[in-house]
């Protein structure tokens, strides 16, 4: 796991020159990347969304694509579409953003729920298929969805059955006030996104991505988050719990997160780092609790500290 927590570190350090100050929204974007799932990033704009996508491309050298999603995009400007040629009497496939490896929906919940679900068809299957035709995604195949919180007008909000394919929901937040001064100190004489460079390739990530299935989980700590995930689907303040997906999201980035750290085993304060992330837009607070103004990010929280971690017994 030495190798992996190597190129962690290349890769965090390099989108840090470009996001400052936001280590822990890196990680996790990583995190998911190697967990080969995929990222809904909701928060205001002009909080560095963008910026992260592509500063990850970059510091990869991986394909990426940004399609910003309106109220008229049509599923075909995404996977893309067979169009004739009049000089060879053929129709000839032009690849829509879709086939790119790293993929940003800018606004999705602007774009109509046919549009979002071809992209989120996408990110299941890793494939689509066009006119018959099936092709697979290149790899690693990466999306990342950004949503405004506080625009709701025109708008058309996911449904929770397709939030739940979203491995994590990330909010990036404003930066604190040397964090800010030193960005503009950055930007002085240009953008630094102009000069980053690779640091990884799309191999690296791949191989990564194999070996993180090779983090031990004790049966104990397994059982743990199992615990909490069910913990969810029990509590008064909560409509609606985790699934067993969250189960499996909870279990794979919690691998992830060791593998990073340069361990090649989980312990429980790995579940508790990404627990927030992979749970948050799968719980759905009850009527009461909403009226009482009570937050998702809290009922987690005391979800976790209602339930024992296991420790070492000497």
């Amino acid at each position: 796991m030495a190798d992996v927590a190597a190129l962690g570190r290349r890769i965090v350090e390099n989108i840090e020159r470009v996001i400052v100050g936001k280590r822990r929204p890196v990680r996790l974007t990583l995190i998911a990347l190697l967990c080969e799932g995929h990222v809904l990033l909701e928060d205001v704009p002009g909080v560095a969304k963008t910026m992260l996508a592509r500063s990850l491309a970059t510091s990869i050298g991986c394909s990426f694509a940004r399609v910003q999603c309106t109220p008229d995009l049509l599923p075909s400007d995404i996977t893309g579409i067979s169009v004739f040629n009049q000089k060879t009497f053929e129709f000839q496939f032009q690849p829509g953003p879709i086939l790119n490896q790293i993929v940003l929906g800018d606004e999705l919940n602007r774009a109509t729920p046919r549009a979002q679900a071809a992209l989120l068809e996408a990110m299941a299957e890793r494939q689509i298929t066009v006119d018959g035709v099936t092709r697979e995604l290149p790899e690693p195949f990466f999306v990342i969805a950004t949503q405004n919180p506080i625009e709701h007008e025109g708008t058309f909000p996911l449904p929770e059955a397709q939030l739940d394919r979203f491995l994590m929901r990330l909010s990036i937040g404003y930066p604190s006030f040397t964090d800010e001064n030193e960005m503009l100190e950055r930007i002085k004489l240009g953008h630094p996104l102009r000069e980053l460079g690779p640091v990884a390739d799309a191999e690296e990530i791949v191989a990564a991505q194999k070996e993180i299935r090779e983090v031990f989980v004790h049966e104990k700590v397994r059982q743990y988050l199992v615990r909490i995930v069910h913990a969810t689907r029990r509590h008064e303040e909560l409509a609606l719990g985790g699934s067993p997906r969250a189960s499996i999201a909870l279990y794979r980035t919690s691998q992830a997160l060791a593998a990073l750290e340069g361990r090649e085993f989980v312990i429980p304060d790995d579940v508790k780092y990404v627990a927030e992330a992979v749970l948050s837009h799968r719980l759905i607070l009850s009527s009461e609790a909403r009226l009482r103004g009570r937050l998702v990010e809290e009922i987690i929280e005391d979800v976790i500290e209602s339930i024992p971690a296991p420790v070492e017994r000497a």
